[in-house]
């Protein structure tokens, strides 16, 4: 099993960016196709992206398409998700997974990290 870390949360402004990473160790990063979560108060965890384990597929909710960009690097056992142009609903927890693809769409299996936290003033 992977163990993993979200690093690069934070306070940000509409409008401002953020970084996300996620970095893996255990099992073989490469081995999985990885996602992003998030998860806001009293609300239930929701997909944000994934990316296939050879990042050369990537995947969007509709709600941050354009805005975000998810990417990997193997090499480093790490992923990230770029966050540009960020709106107070993207106030949430954030937690990176391992990802499958089901008819439902991409849900998160294994364990995650202990997320961290976006906040997005208006």
């Amino acid at each position: 099993q992977v163990q993993l870390v979200e690093s690069g949360g934070g306070l940000v402004q509409a409008g401002g960016s953020l970084r996300l990473s996620c970095a893996a160790s255990g099992r073989t990063f490469s081995d999985y196709n990885m996602g992003w979560f998030r998860q806001a108060p009293g609300k239930e965890r929701l997909f944000v992206a994934a990316i296939t384990w050879s990042g050369s597929n990537t995947y969007y909710a509709d709600s941050v398409k354009g805005r975000f960009t998810i990417s990997r690097d193997n090499a480093k056992n790490t992923m990230y998700l770029q966050m540009n142009s960020l709106k107070p609903e993207d106030t949430a927890v954030y937690y990176c997974a391992p990802a499958r693809s089901s008819q439902k769409g991409w849900s998160d299996f294994g364990s995650s990290g202990q997320g961290t936290q976006v906040t997005v003033s208006s």
